[in-house]
């Protein structure tokens, strides 16, 4: 099978608790609908299916299940309280029982994610490549990176251990990195301020673009 011939999921990791928002960031308005709305909506431009990650106990599950927004998948089987790297490997094993070799995996709170991002991810991946992370002049962010879903195991294994740190995935597997054409798409909004701030850099972006 080529890499042309690999299809790729989208995985939304929607199930934090979102104390520095001080409401669920998934339901947060963006543009006219909930932030995770919208990501799945762009996502499924690129990946098929989509996979949302969430416990039945999460308010991102209570507030936007069955709400009649873009078509998504939920995975609710993730270990309560074992943070997102449980939820990727979750994310993964469902991916990979769809028959998905590859699955661009996202946080909930990126709303400024395009569709060109995974495209630059995608064009890295080898068939040596565990992960694929975008990286900015800063860091990883393993969140925003495709992976490969038969890496499910090895990653759960390291949840089993108790390991939390999304990058202990990186460290697993063999990861390369791709410094993205657009770090905006890497914005992560923790707070209300940070949703302010991130609302002024995306219109200043958008009127640059447009003249």
């Amino acid at each position: 099978m080529t890499r042309s011939e690999e299809t790729t999921a989208g995985i939304v990791l929607a199930g934090g608790r979102s104390r520095r928002m001080g409401s669920d960031k998934a339901a947060l308005d963006w543009n006219g609908e909930p932030m995770l709305a919208g990501l799945v909506r762009t996502i499924s431009q690129r990946c098929e299916p989509v996979f949302v990650v969430a416990t039945e106990d999460s308010a991102a599950y209570r507030l936007l299940h069955g709400t009649g927004g873009p078509d998504a998948t939920w995975v609710t089987d993730e270990e309560p309280g074992a943070g997102p790297l449980a939820g990727l490997a979750v994310g993964l094993a469902a991916a990979r029982d769809a028959g998905c070799e590859l699955a661009f995996v996202s946080a909930t709170d990126m709303p400024l994610i395009e569709p060109e991002l995974i495209d630059e991810l995608q064009a890295a991946v080898t068939d040596t490549a565990g992960a694929v992370v975008a990286h900015d002049a800063e860091r990883d962010h393993p969140m925003a990176a495709i992976y490969r879903t038969d890496a499910a195991d090895a990653i759960a294994e390291l949840v089993a251990a108790g390991e939390r740190r999304m990058t202990a995935a990186l460290e697993a597997l063999a990861t390369y990195r791709v410094t993205v054409s657009d770090p905006l798409w890497l914005t992560n909004v923790n707070s209300p301020e940070d949703v302010h701030r991130v609302r002024i850099s995306a219109d200043a972006a958008r009127a640059e673009a447009i003249g």
